[in-house]
């Protein structure tokens, strides 16, 4: 074992062939080679991955930006619609108010007209049983007139007297009737 220690004790430094990782110059220059091959294998590869990536991201956002505009323009319509239909509700409700209200009037007129109808009918009925009634009680008197007239008469009365009488009586018959 003390063989193999004395041989790598013995050894001097920087020779050989190897990267010795001891000394910061060399690892910058280890680490500037990597990063340039990365560099020049990756780079090109990678700079195309981003700018396809840029362009799909901005795909998106031109696409999401039409959709918004769509739907804007959607909504604007539909609230336009919505509007339009609270109109059309409301001409509906008023006119239908105004429909319902004609009605009310029409029905009311006709009643009245119809009561008018039948109150002329209760006059017209009304008189006509008046007329009667007054018919029959003016046939009732002049006919006592007439049968007491006639009872006088035959009572003994002179001829002037009896013709002033007649025509006292046939004048007021006359002007009743008239």
């Amino acid at each position: 074992m003390n063989m193999e220690v004395f041989f790598l004790t013995n050894l001097p430094l920087a020779e050989g062939f190897g990267i010795n990782t001891n000394i910061f110059d060399t690892n910058i220059i280890n680490l500037a080679a990597v990063v340039a091959v990365v560099i020049s294998f990756v780079g090109q590869n990678l700079t195309a991955l981003l700018e396809d990536r840029k362009k799909t991201i901005l795909g998106n956002l031109e696409e999401a930006s039409l959709r918004a505009a769509e739907a804007q323009e959607r909504l604007k319509g539909a609230k336009a619609q919505l509007e339009l239909a609270k109109k059309k509700a409301k001409e509906i409700r008023e006119d239908g108010v105004l429909r319902a209200q004609g009605e009310v009037n029409n029905c009311v007129t006709q009643h009245e007209a119809r009561l008018s109808q039948l109150d002329e009918f209760k006059n017209e009925t009304v008189q006509f049983y008046q007329q009667k009634a007054f018919k029959q009680a003016y046939m009732y008197v002049i006919g006592r007139i007439m049968s007491r007239v006639k009872e006088r008469l035959n009572s003994g009365l002179d001829s002037t007297y009896h013709v002033v009488v007649n025509n006292f009586y046939v004048s007021r018959f006359t002007e009743y009737n008239s």
